[in-house]
């Protein structure tokens, strides 16, 4: 499990191979939850399906694109990170910690 940040705006994610290919789980926050998935494949664009009204894609998006760019296979981020009454520093934060993670893969 790779890391980043602290207490609230503390987020996670696990890479498991499945075959040839890579899930990529990504929690934090209060809670953890499934905000969207993300599949990237070879020779085709980022595909994305958003779950209600979670705005997790933001983030989810970014870590399959790095992800992709360093293994080459076919990639499916999933997961989100929930915040009651989250701060705009809080969102900014998170997000700045997915980047984080992202550079870490």
């Amino acid at each position: 499990m790779i890391t980043s940040g602290e207490g609230r705006t503390r987020v996670w994610l696990e890479v498991t191979e499945v075959g040839e290919d890579i899930v990529i789980t990504l929690g934090g926050g209060e809670r953890s939850h499934i905000g969207g998935v993300v599949l990237k494949v070879p020779d085709e664009e980022v595909r994305t399906m958003p779950i209600g009204t979670h705005r997790d894609l933001e983030v989810l998006i970014p870590l399959a694109e790095a992800a992709y760019e360093k293994y080459g296979k076919s990639i499916v981020v999933v997961g989100g990170i929930h915040i009651d009454d989250a701060t705009r520093e809080e969102i900014l934060e998170i997000v700045e910690n997915c980047k984080d993670l992202a550079s870490q893969l």
